[in-house]
């Protein structure tokens, strides 16, 4: 903002200044990126000193809204409502100390220096931008955050880890979000410009951009495209996923919101922790405090009764799932006040990028207070019932007869919300939250809660579930790894005083982690005598051959098992979700790692399948490392065979970062490796010493 032959000579944004004490540098040095409540400081040169009756004065304009924000001196100090500034001359240099109010909106500004006699504009410099964010930092921000130290892991990282698996099998894998990578806070920005109400009322949107409330709404609605309205992500839970990406082969947000500010369309494909995770990168760019979640054993409840009634024919197979159990499901939590409740529902908040149900006519959920949850307060909005019923909901088994009636085979009020899982602030170590969530299973306080929020359980009239007979059933595995046979025990223990017959049914299936049925591939029937309270066991060998060509690339196997035991009206039946293990690689980095020195990396990989693999690719990311690259293997990779790769690249920013490889083929997909990498700006002291970097 230079001027010849005028008295403003030149404005200096001091942007790394300002920048550094808004912990905003990591997103960008030369542009002015604050956050709001926060001083920041401007130095105005002139080529004069100011004459007696000429003051500066600060125009900031927000697109969509006609009306300027004026920001004059206050000698005594301004209101923390206002904008305001205070002013010390040094020579002809004046120092700029500007004051925004912590409720202000959000966004994109444009900045000006005004040079005023009384009401008479004499000079202004030219507008340049300037951004405004969120600041948990600030006790007057609604996202205000009351333990500093936390920060650092929910605005300030960029590596995340997100656990899925089962509630028996639970696992993380590293995530990318990336928030601090160059472009993605304009993508931000972008994403809320595009929200309908941006676009169908622009001043009322921009003036309801303070209000994190708000935004995340927004911000949900939009991670995915279900409401034609160009939102970020396509969500596909099924093969084929021609046109796109595969959901499990993503690592990052950040290729992800690249890819949508380039097309302006949808993003092919996510599923539930993808919606999540660039989610979580959206609200922590915007400076608003957020973590994934993930809910095993997370009940979808279509008609809102509160519990997943699962109807099986006479032979165990499922005829209606309009109810579902996902062995998983990811969401984010946000910090923020609650100024649209009453006192004591700020904190956590629910949000929901994936499209489940509409909320206010769009696909999105929340933000529900986490306290709401907890206490079965319903009535809170926003989507409480809908929360509640993915981690509290009963489970109802049906037996539907040849004559049509329904028999009440089983329930279970615990197997719904289990080990409800982020990723802990101290490591990569999953924290288990569940007890914010909900009071302890079957304790007094649970039963309480559920009756406060009307829970209801549908059935025929004077409908009830018999008493459990002298005959369990009980089906145990162990923790099989993709491409080996492994065997499924079947457990029948008769507690009674007389010898039973039974009739087994085992009946193993490939399902996807949302519960979607892809077909059977092994099933068989026997008949047993069990005497009196004894046990017997079924031994059943699932086989590579049989699974490998109708499981997903969740690679979730469903074992449930039928007992009839004669004299007895209602079967047995129990289900199991196996999930298969994937290999590993083997990522080694030589030598110390330095700002802006080429680096190698060694990627080596081994087929464990009894079957080659062909079209091999790894992919490989990391924040402040590298953007996304391919490596493909040409040929086939034979049974037990060891691949390598090199890899050169240039560590672009300092500190802790993680180098994400991910390993795709036509057989195997979905094969992750990660390296943690410290990356120094100089090489330090003890720099002859080598060491060797593995992950």
């Amino acid at each position: 903002m230079a001027h010849t032959n005028r008295l403003i000579a030149g404005v200096d944004l001091r942007s790394q200044e300002n920048n550094r004490e808004h912990r905003t540098e990591e997103i960008d040095r030369k542009r002015l990126i604050v956050r709001r409540g926060q001083a920041f400081s401007l130095t105005v040169h002139l080529s004069d000193p100011l004459q007696s009756g000429h003051e500066l004065a600060l125009v900031l304009k927000q697109d969509k809204i006609n009306d300027d924000i004026v920001i004059r001196q206050r000698t005594a100090g301004g209101s923390g409502d206002k904008w305001w500034l205070h002013q010390q001359s040094a020579r002809n240099e004046l120092l700029l100390t500007v004051y925004s109010p912590a409720r202000a909106a959000v966004g994109e500004y444009r900045l000006a220096v005004e040079l005023m006699s009384g009401n008479k504009l004499l000079e202004r410099t030219d507008f340049t931008k300037m951004y405004l964010l969120f600041n948990p930092w600030c006790k007057e921000d609604a996202v205000y955050f009351p333990d500093e130290r936390l920060l650092k892991e929910y605005i300030m990282n960029e590596n995340g880890r997100i656990f899925t698996g089962s509630a028996n099998s639970m696992s993380g894998f590293p995530w990318n979000f990336g928030q601090f990578e160059d472009n993605v806070m304009d993508i931000c920005f972008e994403i809320l410009d595009r929200f309908n109400p941006a676009s169908s009322d622009p001043p009322n949107d921009m003036l309801q951009r303070w209000d994190p409330v708000y935004l995340s709404r927004a911000v949900v609605a939009m991670v995915n495209a279900n409401d034609n309205d160009g939102g970020v992500l396509v969500g596909k839970w099924q093969e084929p996923y021609t046109g796109g990406v595969q959901p499990t082969k993503w690592m990052s947000s950040v290729p992800i919101l690249e890819k949508w500010s380039k097309s302006k369309s949808g993003v092919k494909y996510a599923q539930c922790w993808v919606f999540a995770a660039v989610a979580c990168t959206v609200m922590r760019c915007l400076g608003i405090p957020t973590r994934c979640i993930t809910n095993f054993a997370s009940a979808h409840d279509t008609d809102g009764n509160l519990s997943i009634d699962r109807e099986y024919n006479m032979h165990g197979q499922l005829v209606n799932d309009d109810d579902s159990i996902w062995n998983f499901h990811c969401w984010i939590e946000s910090y923020m006040q609650r100024e649209d409740l009453p006192e004591g529902y700020g904190g956590w908040q629910v949000l929901d990028p994936t499209p489940q149900e509409r909320s206010s006519g769009m696909f999105r959920c929340g933000p529900c207070p986490l306290k709401a949850i907890k206490e079965g307060d319903l009535n809170v909005k926003f989507d409480a019932p809908f929360i509640f019923a993915e981690v509290n909901a009963d489970i109802i088994n049906w037996e539907i007869g040849q004559d049509g009636q329904k028999k009440r085979l089983s329930s279970n009020s615990a197997n719904v919300g289990r080990n409800i899982s982020t990723k802990s602030p101290y490591g990569n170590e999953r924290e288990d939250i569940t007890l914010q969530y909900k009071y302890q299973e079957g304790s007094a306080k649970e039963r309480e809660v559920y009756n406060k929020a009307g829970r209801r359980i549908s059935g025929p009239v004077g409908e009830e579930e018999s008493k459990p007979g002298n005959v369990q059933l009980e089906i145990k595995h162990a923790k099989p790894v993709f491409g080996t046979d492994f065997d499924v025990i079947f457990e029948l223990e008769n507690m009674g005083d007389k010898e039973v017959s039974c009739e087994l049914n085992m009946m193993s299936e490939a399902v996807t982690y949302n519960s979607v049925h892809l077909g059977r591939f092994q099933n068989s029937t026997v008949n047993v005598v069990i005497p009196a309270h004894k046990v017997h066991r079924e031994t059943v060998r699932l086989l590579y051959t049989k699974y490998a060509s109708v499981v997903s690339e969740h690679n979730i196997i469903r074992v449930t098992g039928v007992a009839r035991v004669s004299g007895q009206e209602k079967s047995i039946l129990e289900m199991v979700n196996i999930p298969l293990s994937k290999p590993k690689l083997s990522i080694k980095v030589p030598g110390w790692v330095i700002l802006h020195r080429k680096i190698t990396t060694v990627i080596t990989f081994t087929n464990p399948l009894p079957v080659p693999l062909n079209r091999g690719v790894f992919t490989v990311e990391g924040a402040g490392l590298l953007p996304t690259k391919e490596i493909r293997i040409s040929g086939s990779i034979a049974p037990g065979q060891r691949v390598s790769v090199e890899l050169s690249f240039t560590p672009m920013r300092a500190g802790v970062r993680e180098f994400l490889v991910d390993f795709d083929s036509d057989r195997l997909q979905d094969v992750k490796g990660v390296a943690t990498l410290v990356v120094h700006k100089t090489p330090p002291s003890y720099f002859p010493m080598m060491p060797n970097i593995f992950g």
